[in-house]
Formats: C-alpha cells, sequence, structure tokens
C-alpha cells in the first residue's frame, strides 16, 4: 500500500516518462511534486524501487523506468470457443488462440491500476488494470488518462467545451463531472482496455 506521497511521486514519475519518452531527475522529481528536498524525493522514489512499482538502470542519469511485466512479448491463451451470456448456446470448440500481446502490447501502450470506483458504471473497477495507449490528442467522450496542473492523474471521460474549458466526466452518477481550462490538463493517453483476475 502506497503512502500519498508515494502514490504522488509515481504518478509524477509515469506522466514525466509518458510526456517526455524519459525518466525526470531527483531534483525535477521534487520540483514536479511540490517538496524542497532531492533527499526525500530519493526516498519517495527508493521505496517505489523497492515495491517493484519503478525499476533502474545502474550508471543512467535518467535511469528510472516504468516495468512492463504484464505486456510480456509472445503470451497467448488458447480460445476454445464462444460463451453465452444471455440464452445458453451450443458448446462448439475452438482451436484458435489469443495473443493478449496483440491486443494490449504495443510499444506506445502501458497499464495502469485503478485506484477508486469513479469509472464503475463502464464496467471500469477498484483494482481493475487498465490498457492505455499513450497520446496526447483524443476524441469527444473517449475515456483518456488527464494530468491535472502537471499533478493529478485520473481517469475520466473526455468532453471538450466551448471557451477552451475541458469536462472530466467520471462514469458514476454519484459523482460530479470536473470542469478545467484547456491549459490545465494534459491528455497522456486514451482507455483501450481492461484486464481483471478473480
Amino acid at each position: 500500500m502506497l503512502t500519498h506521497s508515494q502514490q504522488r511521486t509515481l504518478d509524477f514519475i509515469q506522466a514525466y516518462i509518458l510526456r517526455n519518452g524519459h525518466a525526470p531527475t531527483y531534483p525535477e522529481i521534487a520540483e514536479g511534486i511540490g517538496i524542497q528536498s532531492q533527499g526525500t524525493a530519493h526516498r519517495y522514489v527508493k521505496a517505489l524501487l523497492e515495491m517493484g512499482y519503478l525499476l533502474n538502470e545502474e550508471g543512467s542519469h535518467r535511469g528510472l523506468r516504468l516495468p512492463n511485466d504484464e505486456m510480456e512479448q509472445g503470451m497467448s491463451i488458447p480460445l476454445l470457443g464462444r460463451i453465452a451470456a444471455g440464452q445458453p448456446i451450443e458448446a462448439i470448440a475452438g482451436h484458435d488462440g489469443i495473443n493478449l500481446n496483440q491486443m494490449f502490447g504495443g510499444d506506445n501502450r502501458y497499464a495502469l491500476k485503478v485506484d477508486g470506483e469513479s469509472m464503475v458504471e463502464l464496467g471500469i473497477l477498484d483494482g481493475d488494470t487498465v490498457v492505455i495507449e499513450s497520446c496526447s490528442t483524443a476524441s469527444k467522450n473517449s475515456v483518456i488518462v488527464a494530468l491535472i496542473d502537471n499533478y493529478e492523474v485520473t481517469l475520466k471521460i473526455y468532453r471538450p467545451l466551448s471557451h477552451g474549458r475541458i469536462k472530466l466526466i467520471p462514469a458514476n452518477s454519484s459523482m460530479e463531472p470536473m470542469t478545467y481550462p484547456a491549459d490545465r490538463v494534459q491528455i497522456q493517453g486514451v482507455l483501450v482496455g481492461t484486464l481483471r483476475t478473480y
């Protein structure tokens, strides 16, 4: 379980890497999460490394990187047929396979763990893993990863408005949409799929 400061640090590093293509330095991390001490930033990063949320290439000035364990090359499972979620259908065995890397993998894709219930009405539940395609633009009503004020990252429905504003809409009727000036919101990626284990 990450502390608030560790989660904030991880969110910043993820967003920075996706935006810039390389990791931030410790001074940039400290500035990005709003603290003065590089030593404190180093302590947060060390904890994230020890817990496996980040990897580090020794000897590199910008050696931090994101793990990609979920998207191992060539990972596939057999596709044995179809199953009804309504009326029963005849069970017919198939002989195909589903290559999860083809479905979800790619150089510009990454996975995030969902924390919270703001997207439950789209079937995205707390604890799910979402697969995101990195991009800086999105079409109306896409589900996006939005970076707000270079600080907070959230998964929401994207709705551009007039007069340079953006509405971020939760898929949970008990929660209110959030509206921001467009310059406060950066699109980090769009939703590709959702993974869940039971």
